[in-house]
Parts: structure tokens; sequence; C-alpha cells
């Protein structure tokens, strides 16, 4: 049961991960049933009630939604491209903390790295 749990969370992060960077590709009424369902965690039931549709209309909204959310990662690569970013830029804050002088191009280079992640992070907000 926790390793159900555990994967529904992950799949839910996810997908709002892929929401962040692809939701503009949606359409409003997408964006709408999605921003209920993953961000505002509304059941099934309660976006069929507050919108007027079925509950099953909202499924196969909530379904297709994230079926071209990973559609849209798939051929553009950007969660996987900021995910592997991330990684080498945590790489590169452990390499520069062995450079201890203050002044020399040991600071430089963590600097270079925050100016890079607050940039990688601005992407990801858009």
């Amino acid at each position: 049961m926790a390793t159900e749990s555990r994967d529904a969370l992950e799949k839910t992060t996810r997908i709002n991960l892929l929401f962040d960077l692809y939701g503009a590709l949606l359409t409003d009424k997408q964006v709408e049933i999605l921003t209920f369902y993953f961000r505002e965690d509304f059941s099934l039931g309660e976006i069929a009630a507050e919108l007027g549709v079925s509950r099953q209309a909202v499924y196969e909204h909530v379904k297709r939604g994230g079926l071209l959310l990973e559609d849209y990662e798939s051929k553009l690569g950007l969660l996987a491209r900021l995910a592997s970013a991330g990684r080498l830029l945590d790489e590169l804050d452990a390499a520069a903390s062995g450079l201890d002088d203050p002044s020399g191009p040991g600071e430089r280079i963590r600097s270079l790295g925050r100016e890079l992640r607050e940039t990688l992070l601005d992407i990801d907000k858009r």
C-alpha cells in the first residue's frame, strides 16, 4: 500500500512539473481541469459538479491531458534537461567547494553556478 501511495505521489509530482513546463500548450479546458485535479486536489466528482459535466468527461480530460504532457516531454525533453542540469550544478558546487580561497576561482565558480541555477529555476516557473 505504501508503494502505491508513493507511486501516486511521484506521478502527481511529475505531472505538476510537466504542467509547469508545457501547460501553455494545452487548451483552456484542459488547463482548468488539470488545475482542479492536480493542483487543487479536487475529486473527479467535484470537478464534474463545478463544471457541469459528467465525471467520465472529467476523467477523460485528466487522462488525455496527462498523456499529452508526457508526449510533449518525450518530444522536447525539457524536464529531463532541467534534471540533468540540476545534477551537473550539484557536481559543480561540490567541485568548487574544494577551492577554498574566497577571492579565487572557487568563489567565481560558485557564483556562476548560483546564477545558472536561478536561471534554470526561472525557466521552470514560466
